[in-house]
């Protein structure tokens, strides 16, 4: 029988996930989260035909001591990780004002497995849980993310205004079929289809939880340490170095 802190949980999702960092327009040596302006995780779902490009507010991920709350959108939706990869180079356009300008290509810093679960007796029933081998996304480095841990996840309902001064612009807000628009049942946040998450323009906020989701529900996330040779992102993200500067994914150091 299962213990009381070890939830019974149904698995609906299991995959790949993927950590990267853009810094900002004309920023070639970052040091802080103040020079980056974009932070991803890409979620790469196992027996599936599309990998989702999650953007994700202030950054980086909750805190799960804190129970920080993070708003976050679905910035894409691929084929596969590699179709990802052209969204993630460098930028440079011209503008009026400032001329030309260089926005520096994605630069990968975790990647791991994750579970999306439905837990019985839970009052939010799915969570994201993501443990990650990269030095880079520990709570003790400068990116100020954690090695493992788990994320409750809502997916908003975007016909309800969201919160001032959150969320996309209604020319950039999703619209769902018919289908998938009735899951949210006139509430402001659906938590029960991870299918409402294969939308661009989707929103979501993301709620630090539990920090030892492996323990706490016996499950095994399957995280092996990898070298530049074995890389899950680099592989299926197809990141060349000449693109992409790839040290922040094994020094755990910006770069």
């Amino acid at each position: 029988m299962a213990s009381k802190d070890r939830k019974q949980v149904e698995i609906v999702e299991r995959g790949d996930i993927f950590f990267l960092y853009r810094p900002r327009v004309g920023e070639t040596d970052p040091e802080s989260l103040s020079d980056v302006q974009r932070f991803f995780v890409v979620l790469r779902p196992e027996h599936a035909t599309k990998v989702r490009l999650l953007v994700v507010g202030r950054k980086r991920l909750p805190d799960a001591h804190e129970h920080e709350r993070h708003w976050g959108f679905v910035g894409a939706i691929a084929s596969s990780a590699a179709a990802l990869e052209k969204d993630l180079r460098e930028e440079i356009y011209d503008t009026k004002t400032r001329g030309r300008q260089r926005l520096p290509a994605a630069r990968p810093a975790g990647e791991g497995r994750y579970l999306v679960c439905r837990a019985a007796q839970w009052t939010i029933a799915s969570q994201l849980r993501a443990r990650a081998s990269r030095a880079a996304i520990r709570g003790t480095t400068r990116l100020q993310h954690r090695t493992a841990g788990k994320l409750r996840l809502s997916v908003k309902n975007p016909e309800k205004p969201s919160p001032p001064g959150l969320g996309l612009g209604q020319a950039q807000e999703t619209d769902y079929p018919d289908r998938l628009q009735q899951e949210f049942r006139g509430r402001r946040f659906a938590r029960d289809d991870i299918k409402l998450l294969d939308v661009q323009g989707a929103e979501f906020v993301l709620v630090g939880a539990r920090t030892d989701p492996e323990k706490a529900y016996n499950v095994d996330l399957d995280v092996e340490k990898e070298d530049e040779r074995h890389s899950e992102m680099l592989r299926e993200l197809k990141m060349a170095k000449s693109r992409h500067p790839i040290e922040p994914l094994f020094s755990g150091e910006w770069a």
